[in-house]
């Protein structure tokens, strides 16, 4: 069984809006810091997912958004969850809380230190570099270990993966 979801990083003053994980208990992000955003209703688009998702989550309504690419992330024997991945940089609204955990502002050079998941860090570097529209692959064990990792149908090598992680 698959999930298809959306997955947005908002951008301000340096700043990612960062949803940290902390209220659903069998949660496969429990305490890990991701972006927001959530699964597709029936007959949605990736775009009106991604509007709905960040308003429910947030307060704001997106006015500039880019989209980044597809994550395809496959998490022990039962989950796969095809995330279209967007970046935003405009909205208007005031923010409300969230039922999913805390929304905090982090500084971009901060967000490596925060519990992400190690593909998170692939794709960070991606976004930083803004690489043109992308498809990663990320395979995980039930540890939360990352086993395999292809970007556009190509198996990264572990140390390309190592150097897309790098130090900040």
């Amino acid at each position: 069984m698959f999930k298809l979801s959306t997955l947005c990083y908002i951008e301000k003053d340096g700043r990612y809006l960062m949803l940290h994980r902390t209220v659903k208990e069998n949660d496969v992000n429990k305490d890990k810091w991701i972006g927001v955003g959530g699964h597709f209703e029936d007959r949605e688009s990736p775009e009106e997912c991604l509007l709905r998702e960040v308003k429910e989550e947030t307060g704001y309504t997106l006015t500039s958004y880019k989209y980044r690419g597809i994550v395809t992330f496959v998490y022990g024997e039962n989950i796969v969850e095809y995330m279209s991945l967007y970046t935003a940089d405009g909205f208007t609204g005031e923010p409300i809380a969230c039922d999913e955990g805390e929304l905090e502002w982090v500084d971009k050079k901060k967000v490596f230190e925060l519990n992400i998941w190690e593909g998170d860090k692939i794709f960070f570097r991606f976004i930083e570099e803004d690489r043109e529209f992308f498809s990663l692959k990320l395979v995980y064990d039930e540890n939360d270990i990352l086993q395999y990792a292809a970007l556009d149908g190509k198996t990264m090598e572990k140390s390309t993966q190592s150097r897309e992680r790098g130090a900040r």
